[in-house]
């Protein structure tokens, strides 16, 4: 669909859902994954009063994630999500197929900054780096503390081990000989953590799903890789070092320290986890963002997405083989 095809569905919808005179303004693509689109558009009322929102859609063509929910799914997390306290927006409404919007739904717009680099650089979020780090861990107990109850989502379970034997599995389709990838599965295979009690598992909480304010953390976003899992995955994943943008003595989103993050999460009811684990969990982390690396290559290599950044993404494998050379060789959280 175009732009002038959502902004016709669109205005179909919200005057069924507000009012027959309302209308639709400033639909605007921001910007987002190749598989997700993301949409911010303006609802006026009948009394000329404007309500900023944001609109959530498959991409028709592109790459899909086989372990993504669907966007239905995701929208009823996030309901379960802002009733266990967690700061994320909040569900306006899930679309319906002949709302002819596809798998969507809209969801209230928050302003704020999600890119990164922004985040770690600009001087108007130096407050917010201060204390981002004890916010996250504050999100992430909550998070992992909603309780998974009957009538919660229908979500995949996936522990650390089912992980690793799905990487590797995609690894051994490619047909390559990377020895830092070699060893790295064998020593996360020798060296893994006992399994911890399993809770609901962010999947992706990292910076750049994040939504920051000068005061800090507004909201978590891009829950489409939720899953029931093992709870140190979302910390050791937060503090894999390509998700420090380049402030790598900040092992937290390049914002912050894991001390900061994890007195929070224990201050918030959040369990007592061992150091290790956490790094054997972030060595996790490198591993999977290796081979997604490698999946991206594969793309521009056969065609399937012969765009740019999938060929720039395809050479990040080896910042990742880095990152586990040092992680294995007991540099903590490197």
């Amino acid at each position: 669909m175009n732009a002038a095809d959502i902004l016709k569905a669109l205005v179909r919808l919200c005057k069924a859902l507000v009012a027959k005179g309302a209308g639709v303004s400033g639909l605007t693509r921001l910007s987002g994954g190749a598989s997700q689109e993301t949409w911010r558009f303006h609802i006026i009322d009948t009394d000329q009063s404007e309500h900023a929102f944001i609109l959530r859609r498959r991409a028709e063509f592109g790459p899909r994630n086989d372990e993504a929910i669907t966007l239905a799914t995701e929208a009823g997390l996030l309901q379960h999500a802002l009733l266990g306290g967690v700061c994320v927006p909040k569900v306006a409404y899930i679309c319906m197929p002949n709302d002819g919007l596809g798998d969507a739904f809209i969801m209230d717009f928050i302003e704020g900054q999600t890119v990164a680099r922004k985040i770690l650089r600009d001087d108007h979020y130096r407050a917010a780096r201060s204390i981002l780090a004890r916010h996250c861990g504050t999100q992430l107990a909550k998070i992992h503390a909603i309780p998974i109850t009957h009538n919660f989502p229908a979500l995949p379970q996936s522990d650390g081990m089912d992980q690793l034997a799905r990487y590797e599995e995609i690894y051994r389709s490619f047909r390559v000989n990377r020895p830092i990838i070699e060893l790295s599965f064998a020593w996360l295979s020798k060296t893994a953590p006992s399994p911890s009690a399993q809770t609901l598992v962010h999947g992706d909480f990292r910076n750049g799903n994040l939504i920051v304010g000068e005061e800090g953390l507004r909201a978590v976003l891009d829950w489409e890789l939720a899953h029931i899992g093992d709870p140190r995955e979302d910390i050791g994943w937060m503090c894999v070092n390509s998700w420090r943008f380049g402030q790598a003595q900040k092992p937290v989103g390049g914002f912050g320290s894991l001390e900061d993050l994890l007195q929070a999460y224990e201050a918030a009811g959040g369990a007592v986890f061992r150091l290790a684990d956490i790094k054997w969990f972030q060595a996790l982390g490198s591993l999977k963002w290796a081979i997604m690396c490698l999946i991206m290559f594969q793309a521009f290599k056969t065609g399937v997405d012969p765009s740019i950044e999938r060929a720039m993404i395809g050479r990040r494998t080896s910042e990742a083989e880095i990152d586990l050379l040092n992680l294995m060789e007991g540099r903590a959280f490197a």
